[in-house]
């Protein structure tokens, strides 16, 4: 009996060993960053190891990066959670609250990855369920030289009126008009009445690398973006005498953070000057240098497409508040050494 169960151990030891190894090396092709695509908005993931341990960044749709609850490989599958409290409805004067698990599954199929996010409802009835399917993003070039950048002819991207503009959601309202060289934007809603859905303005052409000049105005309070390729955010907002955070004035959208605070006071015009280069990015904000040729890791919340390598419009936030911007001129990059 003794040497019955010796034999049993072993065998069971062998498999487990097994299991373990096929786990190991499943995770290996998960491992790298990842552009989402689904039916409603883009995403972005990295699953990195990090001293034997997975780990992830995800986003999602909309809003920011952010870390992930678990990641984890079973049975060949890539498991990613993300949590959030949803508070119930206060019962004999208990407050309670549950803890809601997001669960993004995917699994390899040839040089993608497919599966789907489930997000229950808030009531615990049943879940919204979106079906997705991955691209690995290709690895990062080396920074360029910006020295040795050869630009194209500049194009004037804002005229006497809304010509080469259209709204980047044909049914939303359109609160965006051009007087004098400046292009607004005034979002009214009417107290007490549903939220109107105002759109993003976006250029008719589509561009590559380029560098952005223009001028923007912020009142007091005020948000808005400005959109590289259709894919990566710049915030615009107003952000003066705060501290530094990838969400404020200049920042690449949850990604980048300044490396010095260089906005100005709500009201005063404010000049940007932007250039995107090979997946690259320099931000120069009222003359200094606050983003200084950085990688660009993956889209921002809100881009129009996860897909890196294609031409893509500029677009302007519509529905986060009052904006104003002139002078906005592109210089296409036709070459780096």
């Amino acid at each position: 009996m003794k040497t019955l169960k010796k034999y049993l151990f072993v065998i069971v030891s062998f498999l487990l060993t097994g299991v373990v190894t096929n786990a190991q090396n499943d995770a290996q092709k998960y491992i790298g960053r990842w552009a989402l695509h689904f039916e409603e908005g883009m995403g972005w993931l990295d699953v990195k190891e990090e001293k034997g341990v997975l780990d992830a960044d995800l986003l999602w749709r909309w809003g920011s990066v952010e870390p992930v609850a678990n990641v984890y490989v079973l049975d060949g599958k890539l498991i990613v959670t993300r949590i959030r409290k949803e508070k119930l409805p206060v019962v004999n004067g208990q407050e309670r609250s549950h803890t809601a698990t997001r669960m993004l599954t995917l699994e390899g199929k040839g040089d993608m990855l497919v599966g789907k996010m489930v997000m229950p409802n808030k009531n615990g009835i049943g879940a919204d369920v979106y079906y997705v399917y991955a691209d690995k993003i290709p690895p990062m070039p080396p920074a360029p030289d910006l020295s040795k950048v050869k630009y194209g002819k500049q194009v004037k991207l804002l005229g006497k009126d809304l010509t080469g503009w259209r709204l980047l959601e044909p049914d939303a309202k359109n609160g965006w008009r051009v007087e004098k060289g400046v292009l607004i934007n005034n979002p009214a809603q009417e107290p007490g009445k549903p939220h109107i859905h105002y759109g993003n303005l976006r250029t008719d052409a589509e561009f590559e690398d380029f560098n952005l000049k223009l001028k923007v105005n912020v009142p007091k309070g005020s948000n808005s973006g400005i959109y590289l390729r259709g894919i990566y955010e710049i915030q615009v907002m107003d952000s003066y005498g705060k501290g530094l955070d990838s969400h404020h004035m200049g920042a690449l959208y949850s990604r980048i953070t300044p490396s010095v605070s260089a906005e100005k006071k709500p009201g005063e015009w404010q000049d940007m000057d932007i250039t995107l280069c090979d997946r690259h990015l320099t931000v120069v904000l009222n003359g200094v240098k606050i983003i200084d040729n950085k990688p660009v890791d993956g889209v921002t919340g809100g881009a129009i497409t996860s897909d890196e390598l294609k031409p893509g419009p500029i677009y302007l936030q519509g529905d986060h508040g009052k904006i104003m911007y002139k002078d906005i001129v592109l210089t296409p990059i036709i070459h780096v050494e």
